[in-house]
């Protein structure tokens, strides 16, 4: 995947920064550092931050994790830690500097948070929004690790906003947390050219491992606070917003070009994932069976398609089935699910239509 990924990092200032690990320190008392995620992807972060802290010249050290309260997972059956809850359980990190408050403005939560003194808290997809008497807590600021090139998609959902805008180029920006959301000075940024086959989730991981890496090479002037005076303010006048996707989103719609549909494909990914209600024609008494398919992988068809007798016909060539799209575009769809069922290539499913036709809604 990386291959198809060229990768640039740009800093906001012109300074000669190390890594922490290769930091010199004649002091012998770390700096604490809180710690703020959730998803999977924040473990990437957290696992880098655990393994600079162990380097001999380490200036920080993770003080207490915070992340989202315990959810039903295994459809609803068991009530389970949050994964960077249970990555940092796994590490042996102390459960009773895990955090799992419902609001980030618990009065309790609060005043553990001042407890500690953290320096600087770092947020990697926390999920929670911070107010202001908590971001008045540490001295150096909080610093989040944001999945785009900001000020782009600024909000809840921007590498699938990204990838549903068909974009050629994203990356990760590190800046300062203010109470505006994903407004705060930034401190450095990568960009990355963007593969037209991957789907939100692969491209998701590689940007947080990428911000990972960003943070700890950024860290020593976040610690010594140059990082505030040269962070760069963004440009109000090219924001655009990245708002969070509603399952209601997930269906398509086959009068738009392949193109869109593909986009939208690889942006909802994972979930809310995207879904077609398709008919399924008998040949001898013409009875219409609709189905609701889920689409998991699909590609732009490249050639001018051949119409069925209808043009709501949908053909199988070679490996795909194949959707007539708007302005006479085709969408080529790979693998699709039924409800219940496994992921099937478009092979198998066709197969199982024993001669039966496919039309599209």
């Amino acid at each position: 995947m990386n291959s198809s990924l060229m990768l640039r990092r740009f800093f906001c200032f012109n300074s000669t920064t190390t890594a922490v690990a290769a930091t010199s320190s004649t002091s012998s008392k770390k700096k604490p550092l809180v710690f703020l995620g959730s998803p999977q992807v924040s473990s990437t972060v957290l696992d880098a931050l655990f393994e600079a802290s162990k380097a001999p010249n380490s200036l920080f050290e993770v003080a207490a994790i915070v992340t989202q309260p315990p959810a039903r997972r295994d459809r609803g059956k068991k009530l389970m830690p949050s994964p960077v809850a249970e990555f940092a359980l796994d590490k042996g990190f102390p459960s009773d500097l895990i955090f799992t408050p419902e609001r980030a403005g618990e009065d309790t939560f609060l005043s553990n948070l001042r407890a500690l003194q953290p320096e600087l808290c770092i947020t990697a997809a926390y999920g929670n929004i911070l107010p202001t008497k908590f971001l008045n807590i540490p001295p150096l600021g909080t610093v989040n690790i944001h999945p785009s090139l900001l000020p782009l998609y600024r909000g809840a959902a921007p590498v699938q906003r990204a990838l549903q805008d068909g974009a050629k180029e994203t990356g990760v920006s590190l800046a300062f947390t203010v109470r505006a959301l994903d407004a705060g000075p930034v401190i450095a940024y990568e960009t990355l050219e963007v593969d037209d086959q991957i789907k939100a989730p692969d491209l998701l991981a590689l940007l947080f491992s990428e911000g990972s890496k960003l943070l700890i090479h950024e860290l020593p002037s976040i610690l010594d606070g140059s990082a505030r005076l040269k962070a760069q303010p963004q440009d109000d006048s090219k924001v655009t917003l990245a708002p969070k996707i509603s399952v209601e989103e997930s269906w398509l719609s086959f009068d738009q070009e392949a193109s869109v549909l593909h986009n939208k494909v690889r942006a909802f990914a994972g979930w809310p994932g995207t879904r077609a209600k398709v008919a399924i024609v008998d040949n001898e008494n013409g009875r219409h069976n609709i189905v609701d398919l889920k689409i998991i992988t699909t590609r732009v068809c490249d050639h001018s398609i051949v119409q069925g007798d209808e043009v709501d016909d949908i053909s199988y060539v070679k490996d795909s089935l194949v959707f007539p799209c708007g302005r006479s575009t085709a969408l080529e769809v790979l693998e699709l699910q039924l409800p219940g069922k496994k992921v099937f290539q478009a092979a198998a499913f066709w197969n199982g239509l024993r001669g039966q036709k496919l039309k599209k809604l």
